[in-house]
């Protein structure tokens, strides 16, 4: 069994293994990175570091997420490539609140392409509907991946 993190775009449920999230936080305000796309919510600080943090809504609808009590700034263990040592990004993510437990294996492959959206990944059907597992190691392209962590792309 794997403890899985809830949250949803929409209607839409999504999950992230457990064991790929450092720590929930309310949300954090953050610090514009121009030059950025529309979906990456700016710089945070934590722990004395800085960690780029990316707006799960907006990367998937265009639209920002909204400031409610059940909006998190959940920290991920990132890897840039293969190999690398994980770094902390930060997602902002809507109605991140509940959890799921459940056998990994119950997620199964949608049969759709997920085209620039690779980081979407095998579907789950519950009560709620389908959850889609979310892989963090594939939410950012190349271009935005060396942007928010330099130094950080394959030589």
């Amino acid at each position: 069994m794997a403890l899985f993190l809830l949250f949803r775009i929409g209607p839409d449920y999504y999950a992230l293994d457990s064991a790929e999230v450092a720590e929930v936080l309310p949300l954090a305000a953050t610090r514009q990175v121009p030059g950025a796309p529309a979906w990456v919510a700016g710089l945070m600080v934590r722990h004395g570091e800085p960690v780029p943090v990316i707006d799960m809504t907006a990367l998937a609808t265009g639209q920002p997420a909204a400031a409610r009590t059940s909006t998190r700034t959940v920290m991920v263990h990132y890897r840039p490539n293969a190999g690398d040592a994980s770094r902390l990004l930060g997602l902002r993510l809507e109605y991140a609140t509940d959890t799921l437990r459940c056998d990994p294996a119950t997620f199964v492959d949608s049969g759709v392409e997920a085209g620039e959206a690779r980081y979407l990944g095998p579907v789950r059907h519950d009560a709620r509907g389908l959850i889609q597992w979310v892989r963090v190691d594939a939410l950012l392209p190349e271009p935005v991946r060396a942007l928010l962590f330099q130094g950080a792309t394959p030589a």
